[in-house]
């Protein structure tokens, strides 16, 4: 025989149906006092010292648009306007120094204001506060973790962007005249920017139609093997579009990488300077040099 205790339990639906309540009794407080709790949430933002490069204005204004998001996604149950605007305010804020532990510390002191008002509202109620903070908490976990979350992401595509821009800048490719290109190196040289190294290298010989390339690798401390195998790779692929490679600045000790891995420096084109090296790409181009003094004998009569 069934103890009458078990025919009073309650089915999944039933306790999803009694949280779904009780959330919907938090977002009315919620957005009753919307006013206070938005100001105090701001107060405690610029006494945390949280998002120190925004003004007070734009604080309250930011709060403003989180709060009303935060709500939302309580009513909802649906995170896509929240995500949607997470992104957004990550794109505004990163480029303004940002970092992450103060967005995911201004999410953490909503939670506690809202807390402390819960507790506030329902401290005659000890048995509704749990039953509230119950229903409350699991939402409030995955609020805070997709901001925090897409926060990191666009902080993470920032970063990557910003990565890209500097490896360009560092890997110029220079035309120096028609048909002529230089690619000054310097720095370290790891796979992923050898690669790209290449990338650009090949696409700026076909995009200029050049002839000649001069790789001056004078500002490179050294390289592994695999970085030199690579090297050697970009010569042949240059060489495969019509352009002949001179490496100059070459090191004793890349030389000896250079040995060491079997490479067939016969060939390579190489020269001793940079200097050295647009000297042999003009010849190959067949361009003279010639002294402004015998121009001058040349055109008296």
């Amino acid at each position: 025989m069934r103890k009458n205790s078990d025919l009073s339990r309650v089915s999944p639906t039933s306790a999803n149906s009694t949280s779904d309540l009780l959330l919907s009794e938090l977002v009315s407080h919620l957005r009753q006092n919307r006013t206070q709790l938005r100001e105090e949430w701001a107060r405690r933002i610029t006494e945390a010292q949280l998002l120190i490069a925004m003004s007070k204005d734009e604080i309250f204004a930011e709060a403003t648009s989180v709060y009303d998001n935060y709500v939302e996604a309580l009513e909802t149950g649906t995170l896509e306007a929240l995500q949607a605007y997470s992104r957004n305010l990550s794109e505004r804020i990163i480029p303004r120094g940002v970092e992450t532990h103060e967005v995911v510390g201004i999410v953490l002191l909503l939670r506690d204001v809202l807390a402390r008002s819960l507790f506030a509202k329902y401290q005659a109620d000890f048995d509704k506060l749990n039953r509230i903070l119950d229903a409350y908490e699991p939402a409030a976990n995955r609020i805070a973790i997709t901001v925090a979350v897409g926060f990191v992401q666009e902080r993470e595509r920032t970063i990557r962007e910003q990565q890209e821009a500097i490896r360009e800048l560092s890997t110029p490719v220079l035309q120096v005249r028609e048909r002529l290109l230089i690619l000054p190196i310097i720095g370290l040289i790891d796979p992923q920017r050898a690669r790209q190294l290449t990338e650009q290298l090949l696409r700026g010989i076909r995009t200029n139609r050049a002839k000649v390339v001069v790789i001056d690798i004078t500002g490179v401390a050294a390289m592994d093997s695999n970085v030199a195998n690579h090297l050697v790779l970009t010569v042949e692929a240059s060489r495969l579009l019509g352009a002949t490679v001179i490496v100059t600045g070459l090191s004793p000790e890349i030389s000896q990488t250079l040995v060491n891995i079997g490479v067939d420096l016969s060939k390579m084109n190489t020269v001793g300077d940079l200097q050295g090296g647009i000297e042999e790409a003009e010849r190959l181009l067949g361009y003279k040099v010639v002294s402004i003094r015998e121009v001058t004998l040349v055109q008296q009569p």
